[in-house]
């Protein structure tokens, strides 16, 4: 939220409710819990440095030198929500062209017939849909349903498919079907590997509306300002912090 007063705009934090997300385990044996998923920050991620070459100055051409690390978009995506990992090593090998799964313990795979999605854009030319097994049941708030993707900016050997589930009413465990993202691919899914973000979201009614002239001016008054900055200008003065603990 912001205030004008003699021509100076002042940022105010508002307030946010706090609420529970609950996970429970519904296995008997000791796993890895789910974490919030600013506890899972890509290696790439935290290697990288903030600005070109070390130096936050402006590149000489009249631009930034802000790397990727320093986009709050970027940031409130890897961090958002929660992160549920696989619960034991998963080994994938090949025979007659099609992935074998192996794993310890528990059953950790089971498989959808590829006639319940024959067309969907990332079957990959497979004969079924692996699905993750997951032991942890997870309750929302009234009003609030949980947002299920692939971990966001991870490099993976798979993708869930993502969905969306009314965790405040179903809080029976939700798997992931996945799919491959090299169908050849062989090798070991260690145990504690980032399956699935988990992003609470609340329910509203929206209505689609098309912006008027006076919708315009003010989007082109936002980019004069953000234009005036070398750095950190949305971080500054429109993000929001979030919190997921």
């Amino acid at each position: 939220m912001k205030l004008k007063s003699n021509g100076l705009t002042t940022k105010i934090r508002l307030k946010k409710n706090k609420f529970n997300i609950v996970f429970t385990d519904t296995f008997d044996f000791e796993l890895q819990k789910p974490s919030p998923a600013s506890k899972f920050m890509p290696e790439w991620y935290k290697k990288l440095e903030s600005y070109i070459s070390g130096e936050k100055k402006p590149t000489g051409e009249g631009r930034t030198s802000s790397t990727i690390k320093r986009c709050m978009p970027v940031f409130d995506a890897i961090t958002s929500g929660y992160i549920l990992t696989t619960p034991v090593d998963i080994y994938i090998s090949q025979k007659d062209g099609v992935p074998w799964y192996e794993w310890a313990s528990v059953d950790a795979i089971t498989f959808h017939p590829v006639t319940q999605a024959p067309e969907h854009p990332d079957r990959n030319g497979l004969p079924a849909y692996p699905k993750f097994m997951n032991n942890w049941s997870i309750r929302t708030p009234k009003g609030y349903s949980c947002l299920f993707v692939q971990p966001f900016h991870r490099d993976s050997p798979f993708t869930i498919l993502p969905g969306i589930v009314d965790t405040d009413t179903y809080t029976t465990p939700v798997n992931f079907p996945f799919v491959l993202n090299d169908p050849k691919f062989e090798g070991l899914i260690p145990g504690g590997t980032p399956m699935a973000q988990v992003i609470p979201i609340k329910r509203d009614k929206w209505k689609m509306v098309i912006g008027t002239e006076k919708d315009k001016l003010q989007s082109s008054q936002t980019n004069v300002t953000l234009r005036k900055h070398f750095f950190d200008a949305y971080k500054k003065l429109w993000w929001q912090k979030k919190e997921y603990k």
